[in-house]
């Protein structure tokens, strides 16, 4: 029996922005999201997480909080959020094949990009940060 990879998404907020990609092929409504890819074998959430930011956006990221998972109710993946902070990079486009677009969205661009919301846990999250 195999089981479906764990898709690791990094949670990366600088200066009050949140740093997100658009992919180039949306899935469904999906087209703005967290920087996100699948665990390679023996990967942790937290190294796969930080791994999939560096090579879709450039950014290197050091993960500082392992917020949880969920069964996405729209692509039916099981998904894993971990809080990164920013060590160092300029945010752009790293993998052309995957990645349309790359930005540092301020919070009230969030709801426009991100139309269906993020998972509770990083909509958790988010709240704690902006509140710091």
């Amino acid at each position: 029996m195999t089981t479906e990879a764990l898709v690791c998404a990094a949670v990366v907020v600088r200066a009050g922005h949140l740093l997100l990609v658009r992919r180039r092929v949306a899935e469904g409504c999906l087209s703005w999201q967290l920087p996100a890819g699948k665990a390679e074998p023996e990967e942790s959430a937290e190294v796969a997480a930080a791994r999939e930011a560096l090579e879709e956006t450039g950014v290197l990221v050091e993960p500082v909080q392992y917020l949880g998972e969920r069964v996405h109710p729209l692509t039916r993946r099981r998904m894993a959020y971990v809080a990164c902070k920013f060590v160092s990079g300029e945010a752009h486009v790293v993998d052309a094949d995957e990645i349309a677009q790359v930005a540092w969205a301020a919070p009230d661009e969030w709801s426009d990009l991100v139309p269906y919301g993020f998972a509770p846990m990083v909509q958790d999250y988010l709240a704690s940060v902006e509140a710091c």
